[in-house]
């Protein structure tokens, strides 16, 4: 049974409640859309998740209300709070401290609370920043998937990137500056060599876009490690033609022979071949071990 909005309360002057989802700049404040801006004046309360960082939007452009905490932290106490107001006829806009709320932002509780009570929920489009990088990327987007932020810790990250091996479309995800060497890493090792982006402070005054393969990637963070908010994208295996090609060609070397070729055209220990030919192969370094075990033993 789908669920619709009786009515569009955005367009409309009636009293009746309803919660407004209101994109707010992911950096530069030219990014709000006007009926944004109307929006959070009209609005008898905005929920925010950091309420200094939208009470500086606000002062900007000279907007004055009140403003209520919600963030991952109160929201199962703040949600139902905010659904009574909602019942007695206010208009509340839901802000995020940048981009759109409940896209990797608190939101997802209070939107479903409302839809189980009744409550219009209209969304107020904007910035986003894994949509801005994909447009920027030269990537093939028209299919992604965007993945959000992984686990910080590293067996579950690496948990979870080994379910994405197989996933041919793009993917986007988000990552904290000082792990973005690791996930990079893991990911070379278990996705392989792929093409990828590090889109960095989209729409701030040091945007960057680094692109490359995982591998070079890898190199210029270790050279130096960016700062601020950042975006990845890895794109499909094949997204290289010719490396793609190298790729399948080694794949089908024994993985021993391989390894010893690595080992001769390199000048690099066993252990580093090893991880060499994990990464051409898309399987985890112990796979690896263990396949050139049996093939010794055999």
């Amino acid at each position: 049974m789908t669920q619709k909005n009786a009515k569009a309360p955005a367009n409309s002057d009636a009293g009746k409640g309803c919660l407004y989802v209101v994109a707010t700049p992911i950096g530069n404040l030219e990014d709000i859309s006007m009926r944004a801006l109307r929006i959070l004046k009209e609005a008898d309360v905005i929920a925010c998740e950091d309420t200094r960082q939208t009470l500086k939007l606000l002062s900007h452009f000279d907007i004055s209300k009140r403003l209520v905490s919600y963030h991952e932290h109160n929201e199962v106490t703040r949600a139902p709070e905010i659904i009574i107001e909602l019942e007695q006829g206010a208009k509340v806009a839901l802000v995020s401290d940048a981009g759109t709320p409940s896209i990797s932002d608190p939101g997802y509780r209070l939107v479903h609370l409302c839809l189980r009570h009744g409550i219009d929920v209209v969304p107020v489009p904007g910035a986003s920043a894994f949509v801005a990088a994909l447009a920027a990327s030269g990537m093939p987007i028209d299919q992604f998937a965007f993945v959000g932020f992984l686990p910080s810790r590293p067996t579950e990250r690496r948990k979870e990137l080994r379910t994405l091996a197989n996933e041919p479309r793009t993917l986007a995800l988000y990552e904290a500056p000082h792990r973005l060497l690791d996930t990079l890493e893991d990911a070379l090792e278990l996705l392989g060599n792929r093409p990828a982006v590090i889109a960095r402070e989209v729409t701030k005054l040091h945007e960057e876009f680094l692109r490359g393969h995982l591998e070079d990637l890898v190199g210029a963070v270790r050279k130096r490690a960016p700062r601020g908010e950042i975006t990845l994208l890895i794109g499909p295996p094949d997204g290289h033609e010719a490396h793609a090609a190298n790729d399948a060609s080694a794949k089908e070397a024994p993985l021993a022979r391989r390894v010893e070729e690595i080992m001769q055209e390199r000048g690099v220990d066993r252990k580093a071949a090893l991880k060499q030919v994990a990464r051409e192969r898309g399987i985890t370094r112990r796979e690896a071990y263990k396949q050139l075990l049996i093939t010794r033993d055999e």
